[in-house]
């Protein structure tokens, strides 16, 4: 059986526009396109976890607003379920730590990236709806 993973994926807006990032060569997944977050730990809520995931990878503080999708995606290495939620930065900047680079798209040019299909699911509602400035 294989193992379930409870994930987080911040869609962080600024100016109107996405954050996308490039997952790294040596990771699960080596150059796909995601939304930053991660693992959630026991006894973190999905919104402390993501505040903690994007502070350790990028550096910066978020504010979480609202869930947009639940995605469960079966990979060959586990089940994932994935929760995205809206979020503005509060302080500082993104600085790369664990991706190899970042992206500021607009909801139009998401569909140009090569993403994990995790993240397709929030894509598609990104781009069917208007971007709320979160």
């Amino acid at each position: 059986m294989k193992k379930n993973i409870h994930v987080v994926g911040a869609v962080i807006i600024k100016d109107e526009k996405i954050l996308c990032a490039q997952r790294g060569k040596g990771r699960v997944l080596p150059f796909k396109w995601e939304f930053p977050g991660g693992k959630i730990e026991e006894g973190e809520s999905p919104q402390q976890a993501l505040q903690r995931e994007i502070y350790e990878e990028l550096q910066c503080e978020i504010e979480v607003g609202d869930q947009i999708e639940l995605t469960v995606h079966e990979y060959d290495f586990g089940i994932v379920h994935l929760r995205t939620f809206y979020c503005k930065l509060v302080e500082g900047e993104p600085i790369l730590t664990e991706h190899v680079i970042i992206k500021w798209l607009q909801c139009d040019e998401l569909e140009n990236l090569d993403w994990a299909p995790a993240d397709l699911p929030t894509i598609e509602k990104l781009t069917s709806t208007a971007l709320l400035e979160y």
